[in-house]
């Protein structure tokens, strides 16, 4: 049965949000860090990377695992070479205070590579590459995931690792960025959990059960005993999953997986970013006009039959983020429910934050 769905305009879910986050002891500037790079997921329709994550946040911070009002600490400056530590503090603060540094680098020198450790959640790698895009800067992004292995090894029947982000900003004059930002899974953890509290199906190909069989059942993904994800494009998935576990886990962040997990809510990622200047590269006047024409040219593509036209990557989030402005952001009833729990364990109201969203109750 598919649960009920609460639309919330997006003004009174910052404000439910933000009563929740002081829950954490977190400053003020973090609250609007984090509030605002949750919703801003959810306005994208990542709803596995919005507000749904703090009930897990609340239970890492419980645990311990999540340091609140942590900020990056500098562990190497070769100039164009930063290693950063982000400590365990919220990944909304960490990886923005990491991006601005790198952006700051490459602006000057035309080019840097930030190597980051040791940050809680990270949440939508895409927002990075968009915090690139604004300063006009091309940013590469590979992550790894450090919590419970979730994604089995093409060939493999059981999880090995995680869902290893991979992501690319490109800023295109005259026209909107491309935003290339994708799990190496068929689908990111959050949506089997999106699925499972919406009670629907999960499309085939996607996820194994525990015994390593295909099932498109999404407790498998959420619920003991747990199945594990498959990598997206087969074999190909599989090989930039280990290059971001690689680069992003075991260079930048010192960390890979290799072991199960230890049962702890914390989420780790490490990230290696690489940014530059493509005015430093080339001349604008050639490749400005020449990513524009190809892009006119992909996009002119007949439409097959379901669709209705090609879209780039970075256009349907921006499609999305249009419609929830204009008419609420779809919040599953259970989903809810966690939230309303997880501000309960932080010591806040639920019916405060059910209030403040304007959720009726029945």
């Amino acid at each position: 049965m598919t649960a009920a769905v609460h639309t919330i305009a997006v003004e009174p879910l910052r404000a439910a949000v933000r009563e929740l986050m002081l829950g954490f002891g977190s400053a003020p500037a973090e609250i609007e860090l984090v509030t605002d790079n949750l919703i801003q997921a959810n306005l994208t329709g990542h709803d596995s990377h919005g507000i749904g994550m703090l009930p897990r946040y609340a239970n890492a911070f419980l645990e311990g695992g999540l340091v609140p009002n942590a900020h990056v600490q500098t562990r190497l400056d070769c100039g164009t070479l930063l290693a950063l530590d982000g400590r365990a503090g919220f990944g909304q603060v960490i990886g923005h205070e990491a991006m601005a540094l790198g952006i700051a680098r490459a602006r000057e020198h035309g080019s840097c590579i930030v190597a980051l450790a040791n940050s809680h959640h990270l949440c939508r790698i895409g927002a990075w590459a968009e915090m690139a895009v604004e300063a006009g800067l091309v940013s590469v992004h590979f992550v790894n995931v450090i919590s419970r292995p979730i994604v089995a090894p093409w060939g493999g029947r059981d999880a090995r690792f995680g869902t290893n982000p991979f992501a690319v900003g490109i800023p295109v004059a005259g026209r909107d960025p491309v935003i290339l930002d994708l799990a190496t899974s068929v689908v990111a953890q959050g949506k089997t959990r999106v699925a499972h509290n919406k009670g629907e199906a999960l499309a085939p190909g996607q996820l194994l059960d525990n015994e390593g069989n295909p099932t498109t059942d999404p407790r498998y993904g959420v619920i003991e005993p747990l199945g594990a994800l498959r990598t997206f494009g087969e074999h190909k998935g599989f090989g930039l999953a280990l290059v971001c576990e690689l680069l992003g886990g075991a260079l930048a962040g010192g960390l890979a997986v290799h072991g199960p997990t230890d049962g702890k809510q914390r989420v780790l990622n490490g990230m290696l970013t690489i940014l530059f200047d493509p005015a430093r590269l080339g001349e604008s006047a050639v490749y400005g006009p020449e990513m524009q024409a190809f892009l006119d040219w992909v996009v002119e593509s007949p439409a097959q039959a379901g669709t209705d036209r090609v879209r780039v990557a970075g256009e349907p989030e921006r499609e999305t983020r249009a419609k929830r402005l204009a008419h609420g952001i779809p919040v599953d009833a259970t989903t809810w429910g966690e939230l309303l729990a997880a501000a309960g364990k932080l010591g806040r109201d639920p019916a405060l934050v059910n209030r403040l969203a304007g959720v009726a109750t029945g």
